[in-house]
């Protein structure tokens, strides 16, 4: 397996600062966090889904674009993906993004998800989704970049199983899964092995971090309410031990990409904090 970093992890650090923290941490891959940031939050102290520094904005010029992905190349690091925050149907915006990927050499991008929240009907938005990845197939064909569908809380796909769904009818080459087990923490857990079991073909690739429930509040009649909170890699409710076991049963030597949210260290010892932890419990697996 290979290591990368979504650099939303990595809010206080350029673009260019990211990646020599990546060549001395030992990694070999990036994958851009994608988004636009207003003139508002460009004034607010750096944050994951704020003013985020490690961030490509959709309006780079051609010249930006070029410069960065010279950088990498020169610094030995893959551009694994371009992360967007995209809207499920706006074919518009998901095309710039894959025509930015293949710009960078990205071999991957994230697609748009419908949200769920209770005000729509799933079956209305399933439908939705699969006619839009039926656009973003061909396209994904087209520019020879793979759209992926996270495992993510609060979406049609907070689940292996219901990902797959989502999926399954489309051609493994071009449209894929990106696997969060800390955002299964949230909502979406099922046994990891029967989930990568399912995934097949459709896996490709895996992002780590991790989450834990905590009490939020308690009520005067004993009842406890609960919520999620982002935890160190090694302190949450996702066993990774048992994940790379998984991983390695179903033949899984993709990327490995962090996505730490936790605060425990500042961005370049988190860096460092994660890829060692990881590559020793892989260690401890191959013995």
């Amino acid at each position: 397996m290979k290591f990368s970093v979504f650099t939303v992890m990595a809010p206080d650090t350029t673009p260019k600062q990211l990646v020599d923290y990546l060549k001395d941490c030992g990694y070999e891959g990036v994958e851009w966090r994608f988004k636009e940031i207003s003139d508002e939050l460009k004034q607010q102290e750096p944050s994951f889904w704020g003013n985020n520094l490690c961030t490509i904005s959709p309006d780079s010029s051609e010249q930006d674009l070029e410069a960065l992905s010279s950088y990498t190349k020169e610094k030995g690091i893959e551009v694994t993906s371009v992360t967007p925050y995209l809207t499920s149907g706006d074919l518009v915006s998901t095309e710039h993004v894959l025509q930015v990927a293949q710009k960078l050499g990205a071999s991957t991008i994230r697609v748009g998800v419908p949200r769920y929240d209770r005000s729509k009907n799933y079956n209305d938005l399933y439908k939705g989704a699969v006619n839009y990845l039926k656009e973003v197939e061909q396209m994904c064909k087209q520019y020879k970049v793979k759209g992926l569908v996270e495992t993510h809380h609060m979406t049609i796909t907070p689940s292996a199983s219901l990902a797959h769904r989502l999926v399954s009818q489309f051609d493994p080459e071009h449209i894929g899964v990106l696997y969060d087990p800390g955002n299964m923490v949230h909502e979406g857990y099922e046994n990891y092995r029967m989930g990568l079991e399912l995934l097949g073909p459709y896996l490709a690739h895996v992002h780590v971090k991790n989450a834990e429930w905590q009490v939020k509040n308690q009520q005067d009649d004993g009842t406890i309410n609960w919520e999620v909170k982002w935890a160190a890699i090694e302190k949450g409710v996702v066993d990774w031990q048992q994940v790379f076991e998984d991983l390695k049963a179903v033949g899984y030597d993709g990327y490995i990409g962090m996505e730490d949210f936790s605060n425990a260290y500042g961005t370049k010892d988190s860096l460092k904090h994660n890829i060692e932890w990881v590559k020793k419990l892989l260690n401890e697996e191959l013995v």
